[in-house]
């Protein structure tokens, strides 16, 4: 079953980053963009944690 996270579980989750931090990191497409559920915006954790293990990897293959 796929679990969303919240705006302020998705921060905590990126090491308490500032709203307008991950704003940003969404526009220049370093975070998989939300989905929009009645009013509100969630990110399927599933595709952040894929998102941050590519990144992980990417930096690991760079040094």
């Amino acid at each position: 079953m796929q679990t969303y996270l919240t705006l302020t579980e998705l921060r905590t989750k990126l090491g308490n980053r500032s709203r307008s931090a991950i704003y940003a990191d969404l526009a220049a497409g370093r975070l998989p963009q939300p989905i929009k559920l009645g009013g509100r915006i969630y990110w399927p954790e599933g595709e952040v944690d894929a998102h941050l293990r590519n990144l992980r990897n990417l930096r690991e293959q760079a040094a």
